[in-house]
């Protein structure tokens, strides 16, 4: 049951989310397939088997978990956002600029068209929902910058000095931000295990 405690705690079915935001599966699938909503970060296939006085039953479910930032997405874009696209990479860069890490490794890739586009895509497809806390586009800035700086830092094995440790230890409480806790079977293989609990004394 700890994954579904961990969902429960940390997303919102799908009928949460349309409660939330006051609309029905019609509007929210209409935005899905727009591809401007971001699709269900979990989905659980549940099976129950249930035996009383009556007899067997038997029933077959599947629930989708989304991000709790959702939510603020998709009510955004049921009050008419005219290019979801344009929210998120202008929310995506401000987030970036606003970062005092950005000056610890210039990369100015990270801001470009190519790799913000990218990034959408895994927006879109559900992925940060799994991986940062909201989903949002300010918590995958901050993930991609963390996880940029981190590596920079430690992928060639160099003993850093004191300025170096200090900013990776500022990437790492910036990723610890950003991302989200993981899913028990999940996190020893996810970039918290590899970048947070492995790096962290």
């Amino acid at each position: 049951m700890e994954l579904i405690d961990y969902l429960n705690t940390h997303f919102v079915t799908r009928a949460h989310l349309l409660a939330a935001c006051a609309t029905d599966s019609a509007r929210l699938d209409a935005c899905t397939r727009a591809g401007t909503m971001p699709a269900p970060s979990y989905r659980l296939k549940v099976r129950i088997d249930c035996a009383s006085f009556f007899g067997d039953h038997v029933e077959d479910h599947a629930i989708d978990w989304y991000a709790r930032g959702y939510v603020d997405w998709l009510r955004m874009l049921l009050d008419g956002a005219d290019d979801p696209y344009a929210v998120f990479a202008a929310r995506y860069r401000a987030a970036l600029e606003a970062q005092p890490l950005r000056h610890a490794l210039p990369a100015p890739e990270l801001a470009a068209d190519a790799h913000v586009q990218s990034e959408w895509r895994h927006f879109i497809a559900g992925t940060y929902g799994l991986c940062t806390r909201t989903g949002l586009p300010e918590d995958v800035a901050a993930k991609e910058l963390a996880i940029r700086v981190i590596r920079a830092l430690t992928d060639d094995g160099r003993q850093l000095d004191g300025a170096g440790r200090e900013r990776l230890a500022a990437a790492i409480d910036l990723l610890d931000r950003a991302s989200s806790p993981f899913a028990p079977h999940e996190r020893a293989r996810s970039s918290r295990g590899r970048y947070v609990d492995a790096l962290r004394p």
